[in-house]
């Protein structure tokens, strides 16, 4: 055995013991004839750092994948990152910003070098991180969303998409970031409350055209006033007899004159505002599907903006608001529609607004050429596998919320306008027609798409796509092709235009230039549980073994745009569900129950817990708080206190080895003939039970609290004081009867429960278990890879009985002492009445223990007394004196037996009754103040939730300690 330090201390242990595991390749033992177990890590962004979520995810995935690894499986956890195209863009950007210099200063492939120079200084923060928490993670095979096998990946899926048409090109709306100057996903959204306007405008009817009412005109509002330079339609409900006579009519739309149409859709609610919504299909995504719904296509859509969201020229806007930012725009719109006498009210209103989360800038919606997956199609197959369970979603409650978006899913823009990330394989070359007298070109200004103009060209290399074009432009010429690729950084295709040329009478050759947007990172997470196996390589053995995965951990908040998509991705390409179960945890909030964010202040951070508690206390907090369902609240209080549960599991070992209790070398129980180790064998088989079952429901919360009850309760305070009489000759006065053979089974029963302790406790918390695993003796093989217990045995009812009922004397008996304010160190005499043949029998077993645990002197019973030794000492004379009974006491039921403590001279009586009568009217006081107050409807429908939330707690709390302070009143007669 290795001695403790006296004192726990957590970063004494951790990196020393995190260094070992990795160093030896035991974070996936090659296992080749074990059943396979794999998880994969939601990717963390290469430029992240570890938050508080991240500590949730990843301990909840350490803690599988450690449990699994210890019940001999060969457990793989798939780890790496993102590559972030938004995010590590941005990085590298402003240290470019930093030192004079800007994107565009470079080529394209320059720039991507120095996104990989910062990549390879300063990319691999949160996998340090990751290993500060103790993550088991298969590090040898780390990933990265931009490795070259990925990377073959990605293409490969691409393009078989297009091929199969569930990839294309179109023209939407997208969330549009003018600071970015890119798309960006919902995700990437962050929707903030802010204080603006709500203008009410008329809008003019055309041709003369008269409400019934006799008005010549339709109010709208809007809160975006500018949009209205592109308003294409008013749309009014069908239903709405107001607006019934001139559906089908026009407006003339203000500023620039236009007539646009009066339409019918449901989309306009006759409850709300003036009954009529101005459409804007190119800056709106409701109207957008107005727009559709009433006949425009998206290429007849207006889009005001361009891509710095400034005014640009479309349908007849004066000149004098070309190139105005949007907000200037909307200033002068304002002004103008005043100006005209067509503003009719404004009013203040609090507005939901769309920013981006990484630039701040108020998102625009924006009508653009964006590609595209066929969301809707690839949706059929996880829907069809999650309702016949072979996906199995946890907690259950969350297939409604799958089911309705897959349901309603819309087509899934994947392109990016960034440098960084997955270039789309996509290639263009201007349209070419036959004619009468050969064939045509369709020359069009350099690097716009516009509709039919060009032929698209998607492959996996550019060899493919460059044989590709010579196949289709050889069919339509009868010549011979060449093919000329541009590069989009040369002079050349900045000024000139494309098209083909003639290099010989038999001979053309024809321009091919490539996409420039990158794919959604999501696009190539998506792949995740493949591709990180080495797919689409041949070479993977690791697909056959490992895919699907077992089970996948994650929060809520990315179902959609992760979870969904490998669902998607895995079945359609894979023929097989990615995981088998699905695993969805809540977020972690504040301590008030409040979202986490850097402007509200009250982000915690995971490694300051981790500095000041130990990752093994940050850890067990967030196993045992995560209830299915439910988010986690903060608490740095409960953090502190699995610290102290950690430095009592550590005292305790110092206390078993300082009594000659070591490792165990069985891994089934020791045979145990006293009571005491009969119980706590059977505690442990309880304890195994419990954790294995809670586990495979995926109730962290539960596996937490039953290990954590049965070190703290059971081992810790129960345990290893009663078998103190067994270990030690001598127990304070008291000679004990036990021999050599009961301390030797006493050792080894001991011994072999911290063991188990250890195994049990160490998916949970690591590394103290680790140390204490090798502390308690010399190990064949780390805690690590130990094996999951086995105890062999079964409970004995017998023995567990006998020590419950002790337990429970021993509780009741020292409930008593507490409420009646009894000296810790005074010990009682007690009368024992009405007890039974079993519970004499117990008593005579157990009268050390209770003697010492609680602070009993002597016992008396009817005509017998149990004396200052443990042996029976009567019959005596007679009962015992009745002036023993005189003076006070207090009553103890235990089962049919009545222990009355004599308290004459230990405490004053009178005095405790009234300090408790005391206590007692205060507490029922405030009690019935606190249900006045709730039986009030005024408080409880005015008040906030918390306040009303507390007044229940506080009710609760009162009106117990006033039913415990009568019971103690009641205990003294």
């Amino acid at each position: 055995m290795t001695e403790l330090a006296k004192t726990f201390d957590p970063a004494s242990i951790e990196a020393r013991w995190y260094q070992h595991w990795e160093a030896n390749g035991l974070f996936r033992p090659e296992r080749p004839d074990a059943q396979p177990f794999t998880i994969v890590n939601p990717p963390p962004n290469v430029t992240g750092s570890l938050h508080i979520g991240h500590a949730l995810d990843n301990t909840l995935q350490d803690i599988m994948i450690r449990y699994e690894r210890l019940r001999g499986k060969d457990a793989l956890w798939v780890v790496g990152t993102d590559h972030a195209g938004i995010a590590t863009q941005m990085v590298v950007e402003r240290q470019l910003n930093a030192a004079g210099q800007k994107r565009t200063d470079y080529s394209r492939e320059a720039f991507i070098d120095k996104v990989w120079e910062w990549k390879a200084e300063s990319g691999g923060t949160i996998t340090g991180q990751l290993r500060r928490l103790g993550c088991s993670m298969d590090w040898s095979r780390e990933q990265f969303t931009m490795d070259p096998h990925f990377t073959r990946a990605v293409v490969k899926v691409f393009v078989d998409l297009y091929n199969e048409g569930l990839i294309y090109r179109d023209k939407r709306l997208v969330n549009w970031d003018p600071g970015l100057k890119t798309a960006i996903s919902d995700l990437e959204v962050e929707t903030r409350e802010v204080q603006g306007k709500f203008w009410h405008f008329r809008y003019p009817l055309a041709d003369g055209v008269r409400l019934d009412d006799g008005r010549d005109y339709i109010v709208v509002a809007t809160t975006r006033p500018e949009t209205m330079l592109a308003d294409m339609a008013v749309a009014v409900n069908g239903a709405d007899a107001r607006y019934a006579s001139v559906i089908g009519k026009y407006i003339t739309l203000p500023i620039t004159g236009r007539r646009i149409p009066i339409v019918a859709d449901d989309h306009a609610d006759p409850e709300l505002g003036s009954g009529a919504v101005k459409i804007t299909p190119g800056h709106d995504f409701n109207d957008f599907e107005v727009g559709k719904r009433a006949g425009f296509a998206a290429a007849e859509m207006l889009n005001m903006l361009d891509a710095d969201a400034k005014v640009v020229q479309c349908g007849g806007i004066p000149d004098e608001y070309l190139g105005l930012d949007r907000f200037e725009a909307r200033k002068a719109v304002v002004a103008a529609l005043e100006a005209a006498g067509l503003l009719e009210q404004i009013e203040d209103r609090v507005i939901q607004t769309p920013y981006g989360d990484r630039s701040g800038v108020v998102i625009e919606p924006w009508l653009t050429d964006q590609w595209y997956v066929d969301a809707e199609a690839l949706t059929r197959g996880p829907k069809r596998l999650v309702e016949r369970g072979t996906i199995e979603i946890v907690p259950k409650s969350w297939e409604k919320t799958f089911f309705h978006w897959m349901d309603n899913i819309q087509p899934w823009c994947v392109s990016r306008q960034l440098w960084w990330g997955h270039r789309i394989p996509a290639w263009y070359g201007p349209s070419c027609v036959r004619t009468p007298n050969g064939f045509s070109t369709t020359i069009v200004a350099t690097g716009k798409y516009q509709d039919d103009a060009w032929f698209e060209f998607v492959g996996e290399s550019e060899n493919e796509v460059i044989e590709a074009a010579k196949k289709k432009y050889a069919e339509i010429t009868g010549l011979n092709i060449q093919i000329r690729i541009i590069d989009q950084d040369s002079s050349e295709y900045k000024s000139e235009a494309f098209h083909a040329r003639q290099i010989d009478p038999y001979t053309y050759e024809f321009d091919l230039y490539r996409e420039t947007d990158v794919l959604d990172t999501w696009f190539s997470s998506a792949l995740w549980p493949f591709a990180t196996l080495g797919w689409p390589d041949d070479t993977a053995p690791l697909v056959a073994r490992h895919y699907p995965n077992d089970l996948l951990i994650s929060g809520f908040d990315i179902l959609f745009f992760w979870c969904a998509r490998m669902a998607m991705q895995g079945i359609h390409f894979m023929k097989e569900v990615p995981w088998k179960r699905l695993y969805l945890h809540g977020l972690v909030r504040a301590a008030d129950g409040q979202k986490m964010s850097k402007s509200k202040g009250n982000v915690v951070d995971p490694l300051g817990l981790i500095d000041q508690y130990g990752a093994d206390a940050l850890r067990f907090f967030m196993a045992a708080m995560e209830s299915q369902g439910r988010d986690v609240k903060m608490d740095e209080k409960r953090v502190e206190g699995y610290r102290n549960f950690a430095t009592k599991l550590w005292n305790a070992t110092r206390f078993a080895m300082s009594n000659g209790i070591g490792a165990s070398s069985s891994v089934a129980a020791p045979p145990a003939t006293l009571a005491v180790n009969k119980w706590i064998i059977g505690e442990v088989v309880e304890t195994l039970a419990a954790l294995d079952k809670a586990l495979a429901e995926l109730r962290f919360d539960a596996a937490a609290n039953a290990i954590y009850h049965f070190v703290w309760d059971q081992f810790c305070d129960w345990y290893l004081e009663l078998i103190k009489p067994v270990l030690q000759t001598e127990t304070g006065h008291l000679t004990t009867n036990y021999n050599h053979e009961h301390r030797t089974e006493t050792r080894a029963v001991a011994g072999w429960v911290l063991d188990q302790i250890l195994v049990m406790l160490h998916p949970f918390m690591p590394f103290i278990t680790e140390e204490l695993w090798h502390a308690l003796g010399q190990r064949e093989y780390d805690l690590i890879v130990a094996k999951w217990p086995e105890p062999g045995a079964a409970v004995d009812a017998e023995a567990t009985a006998d020590i419950e009922w002790l337990v429970k004397l021993v509780n009741e008996i020292r409930a008593v002492r507490t409420e009646l304010g009894v000296p810790a160190s005074a010990k009682l005499k007690a009368v024992i009445t009405e007890a039974n043949d079993l519970t004499l029998s117990r008593i005579s077993q157990n009268l050390p223990s209770i003697s010492r645990l609680a602070r009993v002197s002597e016992l008396f019973e009817r005509k017998f007394k149990f004396g200052s030794e443990i042996t029976l000492t009567g019959p005596a004379a007679g009962p015992p004196d009745k002036d023993l009974l005189v003076g006070g006491s207090a009553q103890v039921v235990v089962d049919e037996a009545t222990f009355v403590l004599l308290l004459e001279g230990v405490i004053d009586i009178a005095a405790e009754k009234a300090r408790l009568s005391k206590a007692k009217d205060a507490a029922e006081k405030e009690a019935a103040s606190l249900s006045a107050r709730l039986n009030n409807p005024a408080f409880v429908e005015k008040a906030k939730p918390e306040a009303v939330e507390k007044a229940r707690a506080d009710h609760a709390e009162k009106s117990a300690e006033a039913e415990r302070l009568a019971a103690a009143l009641a205990r003294l007669g």
